[in-house]
């Protein structure tokens, strides 16, 4: 059987190929330490579990749900960035809940590109807004992000491009890997920059709050709504990766372009997943601080590692990484095989994120402070 011409763009992805290779190592009794993946080993707040728990006798529990999410979810998305982003939404249509940020990207793609168009992705940067972009058909085209300039977009550099067929932009602040903030001036910068070529901005923002005291959001930039979309996970902020929640915020004609691709590919998140959604956003702002106090001691004894390993890196940044610079003349995916089958240490390349990420290496810090510690002495 032949396939679609689609899936000779595109490869597995990396993490579902290399975790075979370290599953394997594990089958075979090697004691692997995974710090390659941002998957929170930390569980969610305790009301959550109750909240679905609870949810599962109710009368609409396992039914089909709104393909919008129920409105007491909207309303608590629209609460959340009233309170932690000082941005006000429109429940009723600006805030469209997903089932994780990561189908957004695609239903996104699906809504606004078409063949010849192009999208504007960071190098380094998420890899799936290169292979959503290229399975639409569309063509991706990268804007290069390095250490000499902290990591930011050079507007001056992209002015001077052909923009014709630009249609989407995808930036992601904090970044990953790099952990970079983006301040006012880069964000209003890319809002100007966005208006201007009539290019529709797509800020991917599930990391605000991991280390960092300042989450922040395209919307506080002022003009932001009319050339701008917004994509937010609960999967980093409360430990939810697993269920599957995200969602994105925009425009009512942005909202409901993404819903004509959405609602025929879905028929609804699970009601008790939504139950315990809003139970996360609910949440007090102790959560966070709880949390960060974990992140920090953990990130402290991965600069440690870091330092071991021969490795420099930037103390300023956010989120969940550890974005490392290896020593001159080493290749990344060579230094991570060798620490993996050395050490039985998993770390990511950073050549996964981009050609810009050739000569970096990638520290999650979803592992126990006992993991890392004890990664620390096999590399000593």
């Amino acid at each position: 059987m032949i396939t679609a011409n689609r899936l000779h763009t595109v490869e597995e992805y990396y993490f579902s190929k290399k975790l075979r290779e370290v599953n394997a190592l594990k089958a075979a009794g090697a004691p692997i330490i995974n710090l390659g993946i941002g998957s929170p080993d930390i569980g969610p707040p305790k009301a959550v579990i109750s909240a679905i728990t609870d949810s599962l006798s109710d009368a609409s529990a396992h039914k089909y749900q709104s393909y919008q999410g129920l409105p007491a979810l909207r309303s608590a998305i629209a609460n959340f960035y009233n309170s932690h982003y000082k941005v006000v939404l429109n429940p009723e249509n600006q805030v469209l809940p997903l089932m994780g940020s990561k189908e957004g990207i695609m239903h996104i793609s699906m809504a606004y590109l078409n063949e010849g168009d192009i999208a504007l992705i960071p190098n380094p940067g998420y890899p799936t807004y290169t292979s959503v972009t290229k399975l639409v058909g569309a063509t991706p085209v990268f804007y290069d992000l390095n250490a000499a300039s902290n990591w930011q977009p050079d507007l001056v550099s992209l002015e001077t491009m052909d923009l014709s067929k630009v249609k989407l932009m995808w930036v992601n602040y904090p970044h990953m890997p790099t952990g970079t903030l983006g301040d006012d001036e880069v964000l209003k910068g890319l809002v100007n920059f966005a208006k201007k070529n009539d290019i529709l901005l797509i800020n991917d923002n599930p990391y605000s709050f991991i280390l960092n005291d300042n989450p922040s959001s395209i919307f506080n930039i002022e003009g932001a709504e009319a050339v701008c979309l917004e994509l937010n996970s609960l999967s980093k902020t409360f430990n939810m990766a697993g269920w599957r929640v995200g969602m994105l915020m925009g425009a009512k004609e942005h909202l409901e372009n993404v819903i004509k691709v959405k609602s025929n590919m879905d028929s609804g998140m699970f009601y008790g997943i939504q139950k315990g959604a809003i139970e996360a956003l609910n949440s007090s702002k102790k959560w966070f601080s709880d949390l960060n106090v974990i992140y920090s001691e953990r990130r402290e004894l991965v600069w440690e590692l870091a330092t071991a390993l021969n490795c420099t890196f930037d103390t300023t940044t956010s989120g969940m990484f550890v974005w490392a610079k290896l020593p001159a003349g080493l290749k990344s995916e060579a230094f991570i095989d060798k620490i993996l089958n050395d050490h039985h240490l998993f770390i990511a390349p950073g050549t996964i994120f981009g050609t810009n990420g050739e000569g970096y290496i990638r520290f999650s810090l979803c592992a126990p402070k006992e993991s890392i510690e004890l990664a620390i002495q096999r590399v000593l």
